[in-house]
């Protein structure tokens, strides 16, 4: 049933998809499926290139009976701010995290980057990150050195010796121009091809057009990102009726 647990026969069927190269909306079709469903399946069980069936059945009844069991409070389980659902908001989260995946952000940093942008301050430390996600310090410091490294992070120092790791409204603009500029690097070692290959030979017209291509891209991507750069600046108008956000100290 589309509103239902994925069975292992779905999950088989996924499994020969993703093996044939199918694309998930495909394989979604043929299952009568959400697209979303299939891409959170497939990445948060190993990915395109680790995903089998059995185990993820496995994972999936595991995870069941997890939740199953009684949850202690803690930060975890506390009072989200603003009367959210917190059920709704960890739901969430997974969602956030499979598309930064499926956009090929690796697991452990599209969590971090899920856990800051689902906070309303925007930064935590490095000793909130491990409590909230519960996972090893290591974990958390090599996944911001990679999201520092896109322009999806910066640090800015807290209180003592405490770094803050954040994500602020400036944050999308800075990764979009540092695409422009990927781009716009490839351009100019395509077109430093053409000259090598020939000018006019197969070789050479394919990289003339490669540099065309993404010359007209990466000029896209900045004037767009600059066009736009003020609405990550907006700030909606609070609700009359919200809650104190004192429950959600991110």
């Amino acid at each position: 049933m589309p509103g239902g647990r994925l069975t292992q026969q779905e999950r088989q069927q996924i499994a020969l998809g993703v093996a044939d190269g199918l694309a998930y909306a495909e394989i979604a079709r043929q299952l009568d499926r959400p697209t979303s469903t299939i891409t959170r399946e497939v990445m948060r069980n190993g990915g395109p290139g680790a995903y089998r069936a059995d185990l993820a059945h496995r994972a999936t009844e595991a995870r069941a009976h997890r939740r199953k069991q009684p949850v202690p409070r803690g930060p975890q389980a506390a009072p989200q701010a603003y009367g959210r659902d917190a059920e709704a908001v960890r739901a969430y989260g997974e969602v956030f995290t499979t598309v930064m995946m499926a956009s090929g952000m690796p697991g452990m940093a599209a969590r971090v980057m899920a856990c800051l942008n689902l906070t309303d301050t925007g930064s935590l430390t490095a000793s909130e990150l491990v409590q909230r996600l519960q996972v090893s310090p290591a974990s958390v410091s090599k996944s911001i050195t990679f999201l520092e490294e896109q322009g999806l992070v910066r640090r800015e120092r807290g209180e003592g010796r405490r770094e803050r790791y954040v994500v602020d409204d400036d944050i999308w603009y800075q990764s979009m121009m540092a695409s422009a500029r990927s781009a716009a690097q490839i351009v100019e070692t395509a077109r430093q091809g053409v000259a090598v290959l020939g000018a006019g030979t197969p070789a050479g017209t394919r990289m003339e057009n490669i540099a065309r291509f993404l010359d007209f891209v990466s000029e896209s991507i900045a004037r767009a990102a600059e066009q736009a750069r003020e609405i990550l600046h907006t700030k909606p108008e609070a609700p009359s009726d919200a809650a104190e956000p004192s429950a959600d100290r991110g």
